[in-house]
């Protein structure tokens, strides 16, 4: 019983969260971000303003998590998957690119909107930190928990690399503005983070190699 009612009351809180960050994408669209409060977010979502404070901290995040949607466990779960057929670091990179890039025609749309305003393109660069958590018991598993101060520094090391790749990529569409005020991403995506995760191969593929022996005092 208690196990379902857990159950349950994730569901709930999943069901929340999924609203509120719709609320938060559909409004900005309609108004414009800088017209949109999140009172407003709060109301649409059919929560409390106090209950939105529990699952985002700020409007701007709210509209990033309908457009990135769990990215970050999605990620490790795709690096999982892939495992039993290619090495570390050949998974973690396949998984990073599709994840980023895979077609999606409302966050094409809602790409739009983040790449014309520096919070929002703050924002979305920032939320890759969110993957740091599961890669890193990714990577723990992989040195059957051996070392997990080395899991977390390489999955904080990937989550650095997308970062700087995505701030790259955002930075080039800054300076290509048409005439008529929009910006849009230049350069590709999936070569910026495939040559910022370059650096980290090593790294993985020693990992994905087993533990490490213990160092002897």
């Amino acid at each position: 019983m208690t196990d379902r009612r857990t159950g349950l009351r994730e569901q709930k809180k999943q069901a929340t969260r999924e609203a509120l960050r719709a609320a938060a994408l559909r409004l900005a669209v309609e108004r414009g971000p800088d017209n949109v409060r999140v009172d407003d977010i709060a109301e649409a979502a059919g929560v409390s303003p106090r209950t939105y404070n529990n699952y985002f901290s700020s409007r701007d995040q709210a509209i990033i998590a309908a457009v990135t949607a769990e990215r970050e466990a999605r990620v490790a779960a795709a690096v999982t998957a892939r495992l039993a057929d290619a090495s570390l670091a050949e998974a973690v990179v396949a998984a990073v690119v599709e994840q980023y890039t895979a077609p999606d025609d409302r966050a094409r749309g809602a790409m739009l909107l983040i790449t014309g305003r520096s919070s929002l393109r703050n924002a979305f660069v920032e939320s890759a930190a969110a993957m740091e958590d599961p890669l890193a018991a990714v990577f723990a598993e992989q040195l059957k928990g051996d070392d997990d101060l080395s899991a977390q520094v390489l999955a904080a090391s990937v989550s650095a690399a997308v970062r700087v790749a995505l701030r790259r990529w955002l930075r080039a569409a800054t300076e290509s503005t048409s005439s008529g005020g929009l910006v849009v991403p230049s350069g590709s995506l999936p070569d910026l983070l495939r040559a910022a995760l370059a650096p980290l191969v090593p790294a993985l593929d020693a990992v994905g190699k087993g533990p490490r022996p213990r160092r002897r005092r």
